[in-house]
This record gives structure tokens, sequence and C-alpha cells, in this order.
């Protein structure tokens, strides 16, 4: 069976889940045009998706064209679900970026565009809403070439753009409407690799229509080409002519070679049982219905874990729905049970080449969370366990110490969509604290201490002694020894090792601890009264005084920007960001437009958002993603400590001991 697995992703408000819509009305999928404005769509079904209008799920949908199944996945648009996009980018054959007419190129379509392009995904654009008031088609194009590609292939003509009445007419392919189109596909295929091409034309030779597709589409498939079709998802206007050219434009997978079973675990979700639910895209070989298979996970540490799986259930993907299956053909997706272990993420079977990395910054938002009725803290509590293993990107903390749950989040409507999911399927009622910018900390010099077995001040049966120095950018925390390996029991050095990992989660200000190197100086114990215990309670105070004799500096995270604005608001946005302490590196002044770039702080980045609408009167479009982080040089942030604060030593033993 010939199979293509597609995507659609854009910025919010372009239209992408009326077109999901359209496509399965033209498909045959669905009776009746769902409207995002109506709540009332296939793949929207979270109700918090129906009174937003905006798509925060992944949701899969199956159809034919062609005789070709494609599985579509209708992704959201809104940067606070970037980890959804990132999910499904990793399973795609191919992605429709769909561009408003009237907005044009919006920030997160060049954030969605670069990453597209860095992972070498086909891509068509599909420019929608041509009937509205105040569509474009030449000047649009124009855009798309400037901030997006400059390789794109307009296969359609608009008439009457921006009214009711607009349609798409004349596929340019038919040379002798449009003559002057051959040219541009000759260069265009020049400009991407095939320079051959252009040199038989050049020389006179007969160069056949189908030669030119051949070589576009095969440069497509590439991803360095990008058709560009033309569209109403409301009124279903170029739809059709979408359909077909997905069929053509996209790879379709191959009958696989290989029978080894490969494939990867993209999404979980839960029934109302509380059953899970892993949904797999297969790449080769078959998933059987009650058959163990291997899967393996990547655990962070420079190893793969394994296990096995059996299938108790298996649904396939046909016509819109999903089916009792017993088997899972090669280059489907398909729905698991019974795999209570897997994660997302998770390679199923042996790894393929065709497995594409994608990588997205961590959470950079900290919000506490709290129940409003005290007694559902634990309910709350297991609750966020359960979203953080769908979605990965939450990271859910508890300060047992101040019987405090903390989640790390990418933004504020992240906020909206936790605390609807918790009332809704947990019945749990929450307020979440304002949030706040995760920082990490680095040693500044270098520090030594040392506690040895029977001193007055160490009551516990070790001893213990660390060098600490900062490390390289990027290596996190780098452990080693100084002391024979035989000097202590392996369990002993395990559970020094755990500490050390454990406690750098909270350094001199209360933020992780990052790009330092720890050395294991000095070790001893006496048998047999010595446990690990003793070492998992002194590492901490060692530790942290060989830190605190370093120093630390602490760092906030930063965003790389390209701000775009008109010139005569150049002027107000330098001095916005001025108050927020960016860096300008460049500017440069564009056709009327002035594009600036340099680095801003993630906690500067919103304000300085909602503040860009009034001075740019709705001109000025900003696009960031993570560039690291930048030292902070004067008051410095503090976080409250979730531990027993080794950084004093009498409080430190008072509570270790049991004395409070």
């Amino acid at each position: 069976m010939k199979i293509i697995n597609i995507g659609i992703v854009a910025h919010v408000d372009a239209g992408k889940t009326s077109l999901t819509e359209r496509i399965l009305f033209d498909a045959h999928v669905i009776d009746k045009v769902g409207r995002v404005d109506q709540g009332n769509t296939q793949t929207d079904s979270m109700e918090l998706e129906k009174q937003r209008g905006i798509t925060i799920k992944a949701s899969v949908v199956s159809f034919y064209v062609n005789g070709i199944k494609l599985n579509l996945i209708d992704t959201p648009g809104h940067a606070d679900f970037i980890a959804e996009v990132e999910r499904s980018l990793s399973v795609l054959d191919g992605v429709i970026l769909v561009i408003s007419a009237v907005e044009g190129v919006q920030a997160q379509t060049k954030v969605l565009m670069s990453v597209l392009k860095k992972l070498a995904i086909p891509t068509i654009l599909f420019v929608n809403k041509i009937d509205r008031t105040g569509a474009r088609f030449d000047s649009l194009i124009r855009s798309i070439q400037e901030k997006l590609t400059p390789n794109v292939i307009p296969l359609y003509q608009v008439e009457q753009v921006g009214s009711k009445q607009a349609c798409v007419v004349e596929n340019r392919f038919d040379w002798a409407t449009d003559a002057s189109f051959l040219e541009q596909c000759i260069e265009l295929a020049a400009a991407t690799g095939h320079e051959e091409l252009l040199e038989s034309y050049a020389s006179g030779e007969n160069v056949t229509e189908d030669q030119v597709r051949a070589v576009l589409i095969n440069q497509a498939w590439k991803a360095s080409l990008h058709p560009v079709y033309f569209g109403s998802a409301v009124t279903g206007v170029g739809v059709s002519e979408l359909l077909s050219g997905v069929t053509e434009w996209f790879p379709v997978n191959p009958p696989s070679e290989r029978t080894a079973l490969s494939g990867v675990v993209f999404k979980i979700e839960k029934e109302s049982s509380g059953e899970r639910i892993v949904y797999v895209r297969l790449f080769s070989g078959t998933l059987r219905v009650r058959e163990q298979v291997s899967v393996q996970r990547d655990n962070k540490k420079d190893a793969f874990e394994s296990f096995t799986c059996k299938a108790k259930k298996l649904h396939a993907f046909i016509s819109g729905k999903s089916v009792i299956a017993d088997e899972i053909q090669p280059g489907d997706f398909g729905k698991v049970w019974g795999w209570k272990k897997a994660r997302i993420g998770d390679v199923v079977g042996e790894r393929s080449r065709q497995m594409k990395q994608v990588h997205f910054a961590a959470p950079q938002m900290e919000t506490r969370v709290e129940a409003t009725d005290k007694s559902k803290t634990r309910q709350l509590y297991q609750a966020l366990l359960d979203l953080a293993d769908e979605d990965p990107l939450i990271e859910v903390m508890k300060d047992d110490l101040h019987q405090e749950i903390y989640v790390r989040i990418f933004g504020e409507v992240q906020k909206e969509v936790i605390e609807f999911t918790l009332k809704e399927h947990y019945g749990v009622d929450v307020r979440f604290s304002e949030s706040t910018v995760v920082c990490m900390e680095k040693p500044r010099g270098i520090g030594r201490a040392l506690d040895v077995m029977g001193a007055a001040d160490n009551p516990f049966y070790a001893t213990v002694g660390f060098h600490v120095e900062s490390g390289l950018p990027g290596s996190g925390v780098r452990y080693r020894l100084e002391v024979e390996l035989g000097s202590l029991p392996l369990s002993f050095h395990k559970a020094i090792k755990e500490t050390v990992h454990e406690t750098l989660k909270q350094g001199l200000y209360g933020w992780e601890v990052t790009d330092i190197a720890v050395a294991l100086t000095h070790a001893g114990y006496s048998s047999p009264v010595t446990t690990a215990g003793d070492f998992r309670k002194l590492v901490p105070l060692v530790l942290m005084d060989a830190l605190a004799q370093a120093g630390a500096d602490v760092y906030e995270p930063i965003h790389q920007f390209e701000l775009t604005v008109p010139a005569d608001a150049l002027s107000k946005a330098m001095f916005h960001l001025s108050g927020i302490s960016a860096i300008v590196n460049e500017s440069a002044l564009r056709k009327g437009n002035c594009i600036i770039k340099g680095t801003l702080p993630v906690a500067a980045a919103e304000r300085f958002r909602s503040s860009l609408h009034r001075f740019a009167q709705g001109e000025g479009v900003m696009v960031v993603e993570p560039c690291g982080f930048a030292k902070i040089h004067a008051n410095a942030p503090t976080r409250t400590r979730t531990d027993h604060n080794p950084l004093n030593r009498r409080e430190y033993l008072l509570h270790v001991l049991r004395a409070y």
C-alpha cells in the first residue's frame, strides 16, 4: 500500500484547522465542514480547543487521494505547544505550511520554515484566505521569497484576489499558456542544483515539460524547492488542486526492503479509564497484535536501555476513523494498547535512518501550582505526573520541604491548558503563581572542601573531599575520581556520584549548577558501621562548601531575535529595546522596513511583544529562538531552596539528624 504521512503547520489563525476540515470534506471523510469559530471541527476534540479556536494536541486523520493513503496530522501553531509540533515533524514525509494571504509571513511562519528547511522535510506552501479583503498575490510571493525561501514555484494564478469571487486558474505547467514559465522553471532547477537542464536549454536542445517537471519534483522531494498553491479553506477554492499536488510533490513511502521492525513513539494519550494509548509511526517491518517487540530508549546518559512490550490491542487509521486491526503496515501510523512503559521518543524495534532527530529548547518558564482544595494536593501531583508523561516537555518538580509543586512550561497559554485539563479530566481546580524565568548557575573559580570521619563537626561515618572548578561550556556536570576505585565499595561510589548530581540541582542561589567539573579527592569509611546513607548525607555539605569557595554566577536564558518594523518606527523600537537590556547586533533598511537583529532576555520578550503592536501600528513582527544564557552582572535572582540547605551547616545537621 502506498502511504504518505503529511502534516499541516502554520502561525496561529492562519487557517490550518479550517484547511484540515475542508480536506476531510473533499476526501468524503466528513459530511459537513466544521468551523473553528463554532467549535465543531473534526480534529479539535478538546473542549478548550473549541473554546479558544486554536489547536493544542496533534490529531491524526487518514483518507485516500488518487489511490494513495494519506495520514494527516493537524498540529498546533501556537509557540506554547511547540512540543506537539516537534513530535509531529519527526514522523512526517511532507508538510503543508499554511500562510494567510492577508497577514502574510508571520513570526511563527518563519520559525517553522527554518526548522523544516533544517530537517529537509518536503514542504508545500498553501496561501490561504485569498477571498478575504486585503489578500495579496504578487507582493506576497515576493515576501515569501525574501523572508522564507527564494526557491518557490507558484503553480497557479489567482483572479479577483481579495474578493468573495476569488478563484485559482491556469495550471502554469501548460507552456502554451505561459511560455515564460518554462524559463522560470529551468532557472529554478539550475538554482537548486540541476544546471545541466539550463545548459541543454541554452544550447537549443529540446527540453520537454515532463523533463522539467521530473527535475522539479525531485528537488521538492529533497526539500530544495517549494511549490506554492492558493485557495480558501472556508470556501474550498484551490483545495482539490492542493490535494492532487500532495500526491505528486511529496515522496510516497515505497515498500520497504527491510523486514526488521523499526518505528518510533510520537504521542501518548489516556482513555477516560486511565489506560494509555501509544501512537506509533512505523518505518519498516510489521507490528502485530500480541507480539513481543523490543523498545529502546535514550536514557540521556550516553546510553540506551531496552525492554520488551506486547500490544494487547491495535488500531489503524482508515478513512477518518480509528479501527481495530491485527497489524500495522510499514510506513503507516497506528495506536497501541498495553505498552505501559513506553514513552514519547522510544524506538520500536531497530533504529532507522529515516528517523528525524528534532531538538527544541527545554521550557524556560516556571510556575508554582496548587490545588484550591488542599486535600487534593496529592491528587494534583499525580495528575501532573500523568500530563508530563504525555508531554515530556512539561517538567514537574515537588518541593517536599515546603510542600509545593512547580511546573516548567513554555508560556502563559500552556498554563490555561493545564488548568483546564486538570479540572476537566481529574476534577482538580488549581491556581498558579506568576511565571518566572528559569536561570542557571556556573562556578566562577576553584574550590576545595574536606570532611574527615571522626572530626568534631562530622557526625557521619564517612570521609569525603571534593575539588570543583568551571567546566567547558555545554559540558554539564563532569564527575571524576581522584581516589582509587577500590578505596570504597562500589555501592558507596554510586551513592556519592548520585548525590553529587542531585545536590547540584540547587546551587548557591538555588538554581541548577552546570558547566562544572567535580573531582572526588578524598574518601574513607569504617567497616562495618558505614552505610551509603552516611555518604548521601555528608556529600551535600562538602560539595556546597567547595562550591561556595569557588563562587558562582547566575545566567539567565536569552533569545536571539529578528525584529521587522516600519522605518518610521525605528527610533521607538530602539528605545524599547534599550529599556529591556537587549543587545542589537545589526540593523538594515529593506523596502521601507527596518530589520533589527540581536539578543534579549527571555524574561523581557513577552513584555516587549505586547508593546510592539502599539508602537509599530500592528506592522511589527518579531521572531525569536533560544540561543543560550547570559551572565547577570548585578542583583542575581534567587530561587527558594527545596532542600535542607547544606549551605547552613547547623540548620542542615539539625534537619538531617532529625533534631527538629
